[in-house]
């Protein structure tokens, strides 16, 4: 076993991330020294399927949006630093996004880099139909499926890194494995430590989110006060042998990090904090220890592991028609009866053609529901900066297009003083989740040449 420590950066929390973050954490890697890895989280559902839909219109694409923004500025001290990158902004064509890649390096004049490409995540063919329909029930037999990927866990990006890989790129995988992979690679664990799995699994569950630790997503002024917002650092993980690990950021960056910030992440989507389910581990947090270990440095400890499930949880998208939104804006005095008044035009206009989804936004949409009972419950509230937005959903685009030309009318239609209109119309599709053994999901790794 290395008894050196693995320090795992985190560049990205989400597909849209800002695409500055990179910089300074492979700065902070390179001062320090030693093994390293960068991972970018950039996948979730609803990205997946946003992913299959572009892959449809183009079989080019399919991948993160913002890969070369991602990837560019630092990929030649990565290589050259002997930084491995890891991530699953693969997304829907992870051969697609590797291939992007090589093309960056060689824009950059850099030698080809060994890019390793995972896969098994995708379960759409006939040898998993049958399972697939048993486990998704009437959803599959009404829709059409587009795709259903497994999440995978880190077995697969820890073959590809031990046989050379310096990038690794995933499509459907659990976001926490993006740092076990580096981990169990760099510490030859087996696949049956589970106190040590599940240490790095929470080490990146910590990460996976990126900024959200250091801060982001805790700020709330006079309550939880954070220094540096616009320039938040993004999270740095120094993993030891036994898997504990340190939580920090790059020096000079804005944010914090402390036993707060780092308390919150823990906790975040964590349904049984005994029983944290993921491919690679259950992980169990009851006896964790979150330590203050100096500025901008706190320490986990304490995690425990049990073996993992016999089964991996599987997302399929399906076709699911089309989606309508409108809004248009009201001001002034009785601006919030003109907007409730507007929406009442538009649900009976647009009758029978399914749920009317109205927001008074400022004044009702964050409580409200698909059924408008908020807006027919409230009052007007004597509101005078309103913006309704409304949207609808339908199997068939001439329907959902009525409510685009309907939001438009209202311009002289009545009610009076409406402005602002916006309009969009796009296909959607959507998502239902089954299990399926673990023995019929084959993960493995191919090197792109």
């Amino acid at each position: 076993m290395d008894g050196s420590v693995l320090r795992i950066g985190c560049a990205a929390g989400f597909s849209g991330d800002r695409t500055d973050a990179a910089g300074p954490v492979v700065d902070a890697l390179l001062e320090a020294g030693g093994p390293a890895a960068l991972i970018f989280e950039t996948l979730a559902e609803r990205t997946l399927a946003l992913a299959q839909i572009a892959r449809r219109a183009d079989p080019s694409r399919g991948y993160e949006p913002l890969l070369d923004d991602l990837v560019g500025p630092i990929l030649e001290r990565c290589l050259r630093g002997g930084i491995r990158i890891v991530s699953n902004f693969g997304a829907a064509n992870p051969r697609g996004a590797a291939l992007r890649i090589r093309e960056l390096a060689r824009a950059a004049g850099l030698p080809a880099p060994r890019i390793a490409v995972v896969t098994g995540d995708d379960v759409s063919g006939p040898a998993h139909r049958a399972v697939l329909e048993a486990g998704l029930g009437d959803v599959a037999a009404a829709r059409e499926l587009v795709s259903a990927n497994a999440y995978l866990g880190a077995e697969a990006i820890a073959a590809a890194l031990r046989a050379g890989a310096q990038i690794v790129v995933t499509g459907r995988v659990a976001d926490p494995s993006l740092a076990v992979g580096p981990a169990l690679a760099h510490f030859g664990w087996s696949l049956d430590d589970w106190d040590r799995i599940a240490r790095a699994t929470m080490a990146g569950h910590l990460l996976e989110c990126g900024a959200q630790v250091s801060g982001g997503y805790y700020a709330d002024p006079g309550v939880k006060d954070v220094p540096g917002l616009a320039r938040l650092g993004y999270p740095i993980a120094e993993i030891d042998p036994n898997g504990d690990c340190v939580i920090t950021k790059p020096a000079g960056t804005g944010g914090r990090i402390d036993t707060h910030t780092v308390k919150e992440q823990l906790l975040y989507e964590v349904h049984d904090p005994a029983a944290y389910l993921t491919p690679d581990v259950v992980a169990d947090i009851t006896h964790a220890q979150v330590d203050d270990a100096g500025p901008d440095r706190v320490r986990l400890s304490g995690v425990r592991g049990h073996p993992r499930t016999a089964t991996l949880k599987v997302n399929a998208c399906f076709e699911s028609g089309w989606l309508a939104e409108g809004e248009i804006s009201y001001a002034g005095p009785r601006a919030e009866s003109r907007a409730r008044l507007a929406a009442e035009v538009l649900r009976e206009r647009l009758a029978g053609l399914g749920p009317l989804r109205a927001d008074l936004i400022g004044v009702a949409s964050i409580f409200g529901d698909d059924a408008g009972r908020w807006l027919a419950d409230q009052a007007d509230g004597g509101a005078r900066d309103v913006r309704l937005r409304v949207a609808l959903r339908h199997a068939e685009r001439a329907s959902a297009e009525r409510l685009v030309r309907e939001v438009t009318a209202l311009y002289t239609c009545g009610p009076a003083g409406g402005g602002g209109v916006r309009t969009a119309l796009r296909p959607t599709l959507g998502t239902a989740s089954c299990l399926l053994p673990r023995e019929q999901v084959q993960a493995a790794f191919e090197m792109v040449e």
